[in-house]
């Protein structure tokens, strides 16, 4: 079986089966499969929380009984507040400055993101960077990177890697997930995204303890033309097929993208083959 971008074994579905016997609660549970098995993310820390996520799908999926949780999730509550949000009034730009999301930023990225992105608010999977633009001290771009796509068939053909390499070197691609930009300003998104490209690599060593060697991101062909990444030097590589990932029997139809791509390394295939 496979959840969160791994097999999971006979031999790994009976160790779990004999930790959820022993009325571990469900962090404990993750943590101590994790550290069984060898699960663990680039930086050495275990994969708990991709661990957390695979169990309950499991459970969901009627292959496990999970103990109860021993506190609600509070999902309810992370939703994004709709209080009006400003949009920026500069009329020049100046002073121009990317930072990082912290915890207390992070509330007001999300609620942006919901209120103006046509895609809303969802929690970015995996690990993830996520930064907001300012001039003049307003906010005008906002912008988030994740985990990239599991499979990507144009992606994968450019890398050239198998399926056992891709699964070993995929967290050194990352995904523009969001970018929103809230201004309009001549060469302004293509200008943000350059400035993103010199430091997300350096950001994400700092976070993570590796440093990203791909990105990538999808562009919804039938509302834009990807303008913006082909100024920066973004690279179209093809188009999905117009299906979602859980699609087995050709019947849920999402939106066809565009695929871009920009290496932050030269020799990117050599890292991401190797």
């Amino acid at each position: 079986m496979r959840y969160c971008g791994r097999e999971f074994t006979e031999k790994e579905m009976n160790l779990i089966h004999r930790l959820v016997s022993a009325g571990l609660n469900r962090q404990k549970l993750s943590r101590m499969f994790c550290e069984q098995v060898g699960w663990k993310k680039p930086d050495g820390g275990v994969k708990e929380m991709s661990c957390k996520v695979a169990f309950l799908k499991m459970h969901r999926d009627g292959h496990i009984t999970l103990p109860p949780p021993t506190k609600s999730a509070n999902n309810h509550l992370k939703k994004p507040t709709t209080v009006p949000l400003p949009l920026p009034s500069v009329t020049t730009l100046s002073d121009l400055t990317m930072k990082v999301v912290d915890a207390a930023t992070s509330p007001l990225w999300n609620a942006y993101v919901e209120q103006y992105h046509y895609l809303g608010y969802t929690p970015l999977p995996g690990a993830q960077l996520r930064y907001i633009v300012r001039s003049k001290e307003e906010i005008i771009a906002l912008l988030g990177f994740s985990a990239a796509a599991w499979t990507c068939a144009p992606r994968d053909s450019v890398i050239g890697w198998d399926g056992e390499t891709r699964k070993k070197n995929l967290h050194l691609v990352v995904n523009n997930a969001r970018f929103l930009i809230l201004a309009r300003y001549p060469n302004l998104a293509s200008r943000i995204l350059s400035m993103t490209a010199k430091r997300i690599a350096s950001d994400w060593q700092e976070r993570y303890g590796y440093r990203p060697v791909l990105l990538e991101t999808f562009v919804e062909k039938a509302r834009f033309a990807g303008g913006c990444y082909k100024a920066s030097n973004w690279i179209m590589v093809g188009e999905t097929k117009g299906r979602g990932k859980l699609d087995v029997h050709h019947e849920h139809k999402v939106p066809v993208k565009t695929v871009w791509l920009y290496p932050l390394v030269k020799e990117f295939r050599k890292w991401l083959k190797s």
